[in-house]
């Protein structure tokens, strides 16, 4: 069988490797099935990209529709148009989609129109917020899906209540944290860790990239205030995504204790969250990340699409409330943090679950 994997943005890059990894296990065990990565450019920065194919061992893909950047719609109809073109070049018996980007649900819409089967890999996952355009990939991916492979029994429940069939469910695990357990002894300590006199368990990691957060200039500049204020002086590390740095230079935000660096790649990134006292974000990925190294997580969302990272996990979600935001750094130099748990599944060996159903479902 050949299996078509989609990658366009950063956290696909974490998610299709052990994928990857585990389709090269099995073609070295004699089995039939063979791989084409279509990469399609949604990220373009080098950290954001490229350097993942590198510190993750993953192949070049076969093919860089290089959309870049552009409004929702523009993005969305780059991705299928070129989609499109390629897989009439390159037929196919599946088509793996990851996660919840543009490029998710993009070319799921592409590969259905074609009469191909979609797989989705972290399928079910919902936060209920459809002003994130993330929620909106996420349910039209599902709705077209043929293959579901899900994270949690949250996300198994939210394809049943839909009316998804248990035998169209895979409950698998999470791809990303194989990525993770597997590299959790690669990680680099970053350039500027030295330049910064960054000591363990005594810094901030920051993340912000919500529209929520970063598109209005005095909300944002409000909340990296208050982070600022609570944070008893220690250092705040804030790789900057390139949509927040725009809000940033804008807005004129400087702090004595907040330190704006370029993004990191994969194995420096995750050696700050993991030395980090605590992680400051909004991103989802992050919170599982943090959870599995056992790291405090102050999420500022007023939901999430992984629970799991709240109810076991190290993650609290604050959103944009004072007193909550207050409350968690008061727990947090308390030393009163909850504990974290791994979620059922997250061992690692997500990927080769895949793989190994993959090969019995097209046998």
């Amino acid at each position: 069988m050949t299996v078509t994997i989609v990658a366009g943005a950063r956290p696909n890059f974490m998610k299709i490797a052990p994928i990857i990894h585990a389709i090269q296990k099995k073609q070295n065990e004699g089995k039939n099935i063979n791989f084409r990565l279509v990469h399609t450019g949604q990220h373009y920065d080098k950290n954001l990209s490229d350097q993942f194919f590198e510190e993750l061992n993953i192949p070049q893909p076969h093919v860089n529709f290089e959309v870049k950047s552009g409004t929702q719609a523009e993005q969305t109809a780059s991705i299928m148009i070129a989609f499109e073109k390629d897989l009439e070049q390159n037929p196919t018996n599946l088509v793996l989609v990851v996660g919840d980007v543009t490029s998710t649900m993009a070319c799921a819409i592409v590969a259905k129109k074609a009469s191909v089967d979609v797989a989705h890999v972290e399928a079910g996952i919902r936060s209920g917020d459809l002003k994130m355009p993330e929620e909106i990939n996420r349910m039209v991916t599902d709705s077209i899906t043929d293959w579901f492979f899900t994270t949690s029994t949250h996300a198994n429940n939210h394809l049943k209540k839909s009316g998804i069939s248990d035998d169209r469910i895979f409950y698998v695990g999470n791809t990303m944290i194989d990525t993770l357990l597997k590299n959790l002894n690669n990680l680099k300590q970053p350039h500027m860790w030295d330049d910064l006199n960054l000591k363990p368990k005594q810094y901030f990691v920051l993340t912000l990239h919500r529209p929520s957060n970063v598109d209005e200039t005095i909300q944002l500049k409000q909340l990296i205030s208050l982070i600022c204020d609570l944070n008893n002086g220690l250092p705040i590390i804030f790789p900057v995504h390139p949509r927040t740095k725009k809000m940033l230079d804008n807005a004129n935000i400087s702090h004595s204790n907040l330190h704006l660096i370029e993004p990191l790649g994969y194995l420096e990134f995750n050696f700050l969250v993991k030395n980090a006292f605590a992680v400051l974000t909004d991103s989802g990925g992050i919170t599982e990340e943090a959870t599995i190294m056992n790291v405090p997580c102050i999420t500022f969302r007023d939901n999430t699409e992984r629970p799991e990272t709240c109810e076991i996990g190290t993650n609290e979600l604050v959103g944009s409330n004072t007193e909550k935001i207050k409350n968690a750094f008061r727990t947090l130099f308390a030393g009163k943090w909850k504990q974290g748990q791994t979620p059922d599944l997250w061992d690692g060996k997500t990927s080769e679950r895949i793989v190994n159903i993959l090969l019995e479902l097209y046998d």
